[in-house]
């Protein structure tokens, strides 16, 4: 239900914040994040579908850089000044 709402509410290409567990260190982290952003892309592509892994592409705000936020995971998320929790 919460993965619905990220995907739903993250859609228009505004910022959002997203806590998740790191699928390689099991630790809790907090991103500032936006989906849609075409900056930097290189046309290259990934070597695997992000969506068959159940990960969601999206661009680290503060490390300005792409990242992978795995959907099963996520505990949290702020959109629209509205939170959601799992």
């Amino acid at each position: 239900m919460i993965v619905e709402k990220l995907l739903k509410e993250t859609a228009n290409k505004r910022i959002f914040s997203v806590t998740f567990i790191k699928r390689t260190t099991n630790e809790v982290r907090k991103m500032n994040a936006m989906r849609g952003v075409r900056k930097g892309v290189k046309g290259v592509g990934l070597s695997f579908e992000a969506s068959e892994k159940n990960l969601l592409t999206v661009y680290d705000m503060k490390k300005k850089g792409f990242r992978h936020i795995n959907l099963n995971d996520v505990l949290e998320f702020t959109a629209n000044k509205q939170k959601h929790v799992k």
